[in-house]
């Protein structure tokens, strides 16, 4: 079992977001794209004058083929969180203040079934399969990439950081 990770996509947002909403979208990326939702992590600091501090670590899986797997963490941290009531189209909702920062990283799994474990001749079969099937070159590593990129500019979006279209949208001939 070999693991290729995927570049490290990285945002940084300071104002008002909805947290729930923020945690929605993700899910529902997840869902459109068959992967699975793992909550590895979830740490609540005792808030100080500023507010509070959380971190969270979110693992996306999913079975790709029957050799590889894709996995996707996030690792989120957020500084001086503050429940703020803001009106939005004459109705009040409660909207969350501060700071987040949201590290995206993917890796490609190979054999993650370990199906070429256990005896000389599947450990043999296994290498030749590694060779003839390398994440790097074969199409696995840009799939895996260009979701991630998809994901990290419907967050960017979400923020409003970027514009309603972005250069990698069709990119895998998926909307």
């Amino acid at each position: 079992m070999a693991t290729v990770p995927t570049k490290r996509a990285i945002l940084r947002y300071s104002g008002i977001f909805d947290f729930d909403g923020l945690y929605a979208a993700i899910i529902d990326w997840a869902k459109n794209y068959n992967f699975l939702w793992h909550e590895l992590d979830y740490k609540h600091k005792v808030p100080n004058p500023l507010g509070a501090e959380q971190e969270w670590k979110w693992l996306l899986t999913k079975e790709v083929t029957e050799y590889y797997a894709y996995e996707i963490l996030f690792t989120v941290h957020s500084y001086d969180l503050q429940e703020v009531s803001v009106e939005v189209d004459g109705k009040t909702r409660t909207l969350t203040k501060g700071r987040i920062y949201m590290f995206i990283d993917g890796k490609i799994i190979t054999d993650y079934a370990k199906k070429f474990t256990g005896s000389k001749f599947k450990e043999w079969m296994g290498k030749y399969y590694a060779k003839a099937y390398d994440p790097e070159t074969s199409d696995q590593w840009d799939k895996l990439h260009y979701r991630i990129l998809n994901l990290h500019a419907i967050l960017k979006k979400y923020f409003e950081m970027q514009t309603q279209k972005h250069p990698y949208k069709g990119y895998l001939r998926e909307n």
